[in-house]
C-alpha cells in the first residue's frame, strides 16, 4: 500500500533502518532472489496476500474489468461516432479497405465503425487474460488471452470471458506447484507453462465448458431483450442502486460491466443500450447532486467541500461517479443513501423513457448518441 508513504513518509523511513539494523527481512528481498518473484502476483503486491479468498476473487476480477474498460471506451465511443456521422445503415457498409472515399461522410463513419469494431474484438480476451495475470503474473497471460479469444470464438461472450480468465490462472498457479529439476526450470516461463496452460485452458474451453456457458450467455441476451414494463423499469431501479452504492467501487463496476457487456457487440439490441443509458444516467448522479446542493445550499458545507463542488459539476457530468467520493468520505451515512436513492429514480425513469445509449461513456458530451436524449 502506499498509504504510509504519503502520509508519513519520514517516520516509514525510519522504521525501515531500525529493522534493517536488527537484520530483519522482508519477503521478497532475501539475498539471491529474483526481482519481484517472491513478492506474490500482482494482486497480491497490491496488499492481497492476507485477505480472504473471496476479497481475492473479487480483486482478480476487478483486475481484469480495469484493463478492460479502456477497449470499452475507445471501441463504444468509436462505434457510436460512425453511427453519427454514417446513419444506421454503416454497420452494413463493406470494408473501408475495399471503399473509402475521403469527401463522403459515410465513408469516415464505416472507417470509426470499422476501427471501433476491432477495439471491442479485443474486451474479451482481455478481460481473461489480465484475470489470469491477477491471478499468476505473467505466466498467466498466455492462456488468459487462448482462452479469452476462444470465448469469443465460440460465442460465449463476458461469461466466457471471465471463466476462461480463472482457469487459465488456476491452472499456471497449479503448475507453478510442481518441482522441475534445476535444469529445465530456465524454459519454464517461455516455453512450458505457455504450452501446457494453453493446451488445458484450449481443452476445457472448446470440449467441456464453453458450450453449456454460450448457452447461459445466450440465455441471459434473451432476457434482457424479453424486458418490459415493470420489469425493465425494476431493472433499472436496481443498476441505478448498484452505481451509487460504493461510488466506482467494485458494486459500481459489477453493474457498469454488466451493461458494457451487453452493448459490447456490433449491432445490439434495444434493451441492452436502455440499460447502457440507465447506469450512465444513474452514474451520473452522486457527483451532480453533490455540486447542485453546495451550490444551493452552500452555507451547509466547508470552504473546502464547495470547492469540491465545483469540481464535481465536470465530473458529474463527464460521467465520473468518483466525483462524490470526498463528500461520502467525510458523511457517509446521508450522502450515500441519498445518492443511491437518486440513482435509482434516475436508473427506472430512464429504462421508462425508453433512452438508449450506444456509447459506453462520455456523460453529456454523448447526448447527439442518445436515443430520446430529453
Amino acid at each position: 500500500g502506499v498509504k504510509a508513504g504519503i502520509n508519513r513518509p519520514a517516520e516509514l523511513v525510519a522504521e525501515v533502518r531500525e529493522k534493517a539494523a536488527r537484520g530483519e527481512v522482508t519477503a521478497g528481498s532475501a539475498p539471491g532472489s529474483a526481482a519481484g518473484s517472491a513478492s506474490g502476483t500482482p494482486v497480491e503486491r497490491t496488499g492481497g496476500t492476507g485477505e480472504g479468498y473471496g476479497t481475492r476473487l473479487r480483486t482478480w476480477l476487478m483486475s481484469g474489468v480495469s484493463y478492460m474498460v479502456p477497449f470499452v471506451a475507445a471501441g463504444g465511443l468509436l462505434i457510436a461516432l460512425g453511427f453519427a456521422i454514417g446513419g444506421w445503415q454503416v454497420n452494413k457498409a463493406p470494408s473501408v479497405m475495399d471503399h473509402f472515399v475521403g469527401t463522403q461522410a459515410d465513408s469516415w463513419g464505416a472507417l470509426l465503425f470499422q476501427i471501433g469494431g476491432v477495439a471491442f474484438n479485443f474486451l474479451i480476451p482481455v478481460l481473461a487474460g489480465y484475470i489470469a495475470y491477477g491471478m499468476a503474473d505473467r505466466p498467466g497471460l498466455v492462456p488468459g488471452f487462448v482462452g479469452g479469444s476462444i470465448a469469443l470464438t465460440i460465442n460465449a461472450g463476458f461469461l466466457g470471458g471471465l471463466a476462461a480468465g480463472l482457469i487459465a490462472g488456476g491452472v499456471v498457479m497449479a503448475i507453478q506447484k510442481v518441482r522441475i529439476p534445476a535444469a529445465v526450470r530456465g524454459i519454464m516461463p517461455v516455453v512450458v507453462i505457455p504450452l501446457i496452460s494453453s493446451a488445458v485452458v484450449g481443452f476445457l474451453m472448446f470440449v467441456v465448458i464453453g458450450k453449456p456457458i454460450a448457452s447461459a450467455q445466450k440465455g441471459m441476451t434473451d432476457w434482457l431483450n424479453g424486458l418490459t414494463g415493470a420489469n425493465a423499469v425494476l431493472l433499472g431501479a436496481l443498476l441505478g442502486l448498484m452505481m451509487c452504492f460504493d461510488l466506482g467501487g467494485p458494486v459500481n463496476k459489477v453493474a457498469y460491466t454488466f451493461a458494457t457487456a451487453g452493448i459490447a457487440v456490433a449491432n445490439p439490441g434495444d434493451s441492452a443500450m436502455k440499460i447502457m443509458a440507465a447506469v450512465m444516467a444513474a452514474g451520473m448522479v452522486p457527483p451532480l447532486a453533490m455540486a447542485l446542493a453546495t451550490t444551493v445550499r452552500a452555507r451547509l458545507f466547508t470552504p473546502t467541500e464547495r470547492e469540491n463542488g465545483k469540481a464535481a459539476w465536470v465530473l458529474g457530468a463527464s460521467f465520473i461517479t468518483e466525483g462524490a467520493i470526498p463528500f461520502a468520505a467525510a458523511d457517509p451515512l446521508r450522502v450515500i443513501p441519498s445518492a443511491m436513492a437518486g440513482g435509482a429514480v434516475t436508473g427506472a425513469l430512464s429504462m421508462t423513457f425508453g433512452a438508449t445509449l450506444r456509447a459506453p461513456h462520455g456523460g453529456i458530451f454523448v447526448v447527439p448518441l442518445i436515443g430520446n436524449p430529453f
